[in-house]
């Protein structure tokens, strides 16, 4: 009886990666450690899974409906991570004494929320995490909009926005209408504006915190004001806001203290737009927070997200410790990279394709890709000794610049032929050190 195979498939909302986008996420993310590291932020790892009430009741509600939690072999209650900062929080509470305050932490690893897919958007992602604890300075604000902004430039994106608010102004302007006590709500309904659209979110906010049309009216004409000018003349516009209430007042003020100090660093300052609409459905968030948006791709939604949280702990510690960070979305980044094409999808792994015609000249062929390894040149050799079209059309297929023949000839004489895959361009009987000449050249 034949046996019967299994049908190889993916789960909805999860995805392999073929070896060329896998290549250019390693590159993004060694892009973006090299930013985080020189900023003086070091790397930490938590695990994938947690106790189940490490991370219950973290986020928002509609986060913990997409909570993957079991029971474990052990019987004991345990969940996926939905993000990287509650396990933070876990993190340093536990190793509260091992660590100098304030402290700056990157973390890379894979989270997984049961949402429903969609394109950019995954059941298991990476998230690309830096955060500066145990201070309260508007420094730290500034510095993490720094790092945003240098580590998407350095990936070549020119054209982006990152999207400002505070929850001071948000509480300030419900603590106007009165409504203090539903603000958890109201924020929930207001984070979905991209997706509901203005109307709906009226009409929610009716619903939810059973105010009237015309409350409904007067809080979205507050909550979709954007600025368009410089911010400076952007606070002048807005100044009457501050007169609401002191709350309003306190979010207003650190937004542009905040701003004050980026002003005139090596920092495009317009790249930076106030929105009172930004509100950050996770219920830690205190204070400043922004969303990143790519200019030609705005339907991706937000790219780099974070904000400040003055309780990161309270739910292991009595101390209290405040926060500020943010989360590079690596797989929504890689699939906006690719559709800009600013990040090909054929990319270039290693640079040369070594060709033995010959399995006598395979010890030769290693020898020469040791030779150029040691000068910092990604090289491959070809396992097989075939007809030359083969190997040509694999380093054409894998985008190798270089193809480096050893024939009979080569070998006798300790030299290489050397092709540029691009012109076509081939140069016969040369020594290594001008095959290396070459390549450094080009």
């Amino acid at each position: 009886m034949d046996r019967a195979l299994i049908q190889p498939r993916t789960l909805s909302g999860f995805k392999d990666r073929l070896p060329q986008e896998a290549y250019a996420k390693a590159s993004i993310l060694h892009t973006v450690s090299e930013v985080f590291l020189s900023y003086g932020f070091m790397p930490i790892e938590t695990p994938h899974l947690e106790y189940a009430e490490v991370l219950i009741k973290q986020g928002s509600d509609e986060i913990q409906k997409e909570l993957y939690r079991f029971k474990d072999h052990g019987d004991r209650d345990v969940a996926l991570r939905f993000d990287q900062t509650v396990p933070l929080a876990r993190f340093i509470t536990q190793h509260r004494h091992e660590l100098e305050m304030p402290f700056k932490r990157y973390a890379i690893g894979n989270v997984f929320r049961g949402e429903r897919a969609q394109k950019g958007r995954y059941r298991e992602f990476t998230q690309c995490d830096f955060d500066f604890i145990g201070s309260d300075s508007l420094s730290c604000d500034a510095e993490i909009l720094q790092v945003i902004y240098s580590s998407l430039t350095a990936l070549n994106l020119q054209e982006f926005t990152i999207w400002l608010n505070h929850r001071d102004i948000l509480n300030g302007i419900f603590e106007y209408f009165g409504l203090q006590n539903n603000i958890e709500s109201a924020l929930r309904i207001i984070d979905k504006l991209d997706k509901i659209g203005l109307d709906s979110v009226k009409i929610e906010l009716q619903k939810e915190i059973n105010i009237t049309q015309e409350i409904a009216n007067k809080i979205c004409d507050i909550i979709t004001i954007k600025q368009t000018s410089h911010y400076s003349e952007f606070f002048e516009e807005i100044a009457y806001l501050k007169d609401y209430n002191a709350t309003l007042k306190k979010g207003l003020d650190n937004l542009e203290s905040m701003l004050n100090i980026l002003n005139g660093l090596e920092f495009d300052i317009a790249v930076c737009r106030i929105n009172f609409s930004i509100a950050r459905g996770l219920g830690y968030y205190t204070g400043i927070v922004y969303e990143t948006t790519l200019n030609q791709l705005k339907s991706i939604g937000s790219v780099c997200s974070g904000g400040r949280y003055d309780n990161l702990t309270q739910s292991f510690s009595k101390e209290k410790l405040s926060g500020v960070g943010a989360s590079i979305g690596i797989d929504r980044l890689i699939t906006a990279l690719i559709e800009l094409n600013v990040l090909k999808q054929k990319g270039t792994m290693a640079r040369v394709l070594i060709i033995a015609m010959n399995e006598e000249y395979f010890a030769f062929a290693h020898k020469v890709a040791e030779t150029l390894r040691q000068s910092d040149i990604k090289v491959e050799v070809y396992p097989d000794s075939v007809k030359i079209k083969k190997p040509l059309s694999y380093a054409n297929t894998k985008g190798h610049e270089f193809s480096v023949l050893i024939g009979e000839e080569e070998y006798k004489t300790k030299t290489l032929t050397v092709k540029n895959m691009t012109s076509g361009m081939q140069i016969e009987n040369i020594s290594i050190l001008r095959v290396l000449q070459i390549i450094k050249a080009s």
